[in-house]
């Protein structure tokens, strides 16, 4: 029984890693569309398009339940897939709702008029096409007042993680985090809005300070899926687990074991 799990790359084994802890009796499909990432620099139609592909194939192969573990597809093409409808026992939910449960402190089913909550000087780091979109503004403020949210648009993360040059990764994550704090010089919190970066996670600590408290995805995600198949059971498909891959299966299990620090083989989508 098998849950799919998409991203445009590497960056959703965060996902993976944190729900296959929280769940080790399920099977995971993870898709990853190398091939055409990054997505954060591509327009909404063509991140539309290539999302859609990939969920129809999870489907397809036995996922009654997708999660977007890519932000990027969250923000520009979940909306349009939900509205343009989904077929009869399947789902496909994204990444920003366990996020926003966490940042506000209340459950997403909790239709009350926004309030006020404690954080109110909020830092996002995403990739430009999330930045650009405002989805995650535009979910925090149905739950949420007064809540000032500056957005950084992280360009060239992702690649020097797919790339795996860390160094590059981590020095432009300090500069980043440096272009965030001359518009907003004290966050009092950070959300990493991007599954690539919960990788990188210390290095946003480490500049942005101890006093900012770091919201990263993984755990957030896991703990909201394990609590969504306990109420949806049925969301359960009888696929089997795997890993498939639009790009070089030998060039992405290589990464992706590299990440994980254990061994993970890849096939082609």
């Amino acid at each position: 029984m098998a849950v799919g799990i998409f991203d445009s790359g590497l960056g959703g084994l965060t996902v993976l890693n944190a729900a296959q802890a929280r769940l080790p009796e399920l099977d995971f499909l993870y898709f990853a569309d190398s091939a055409h990432a990054p997505y954060g620099v591509r327009d909404a139609e063509d991140i539309y398009q290539l999302t859609r592909k990939a969920v129809h194939t999870l489907w397809d192969s036995g996922c009654n339940l997708v999660i977007l573990a890519c932000n990027t597809a969250s923000a520009a093409a979940l909306r349009r897939m939900q509205e343009e409808g989904v077929p009869k026992g399947k789902r496909v939910l994204g990444v920003f709702v366990p996020l926003i449960e966490a940042l506000t402190e209340r459950q997403w089913g909790d239709n009350s008029p926004p309030r006020e909550v404690e954080v109110k000087h909020v830092a996002l780091f995403a990739t430009p096409a999330t930045v650009s979109s405002r989805a995650f503004q535009r979910e925090l403020a149905f739950r949420a007042i007064g809540v000032d949210v500056e957005a950084q648009a992280c360009g060239g993360v992702v690649d020097a993680i797919e790339d795996g040059d860390m160094i590059l990764a981590e020095a432009l994550v300090r500069s980043h985090v440096d272009a965030l704090k001359r518009k907003m010089p004290d966050p009092q919190a950070a959300i990493l809005g991007c599954t690539h970066y919960p990788l990188m996670e210390e290095a946003f600590q480490a500049a942005l300070g101890p006093d900012v408290k770091v919201y990263s995805q993984g755990d957030l995600v896991a703990a909201s899926l394990a609590d969504y198949l306990t109420r949806h059971p049925d969301m359960l498909g009888d696929g089997a687990g795997g890993y498939l891959t639009t790009g070089n299966p030998s060039r992405v299990s290589d990464r992706a074991t590299q990440f994980l620090r254990r061994q993970i083989s890849f096939k082609a989508a």
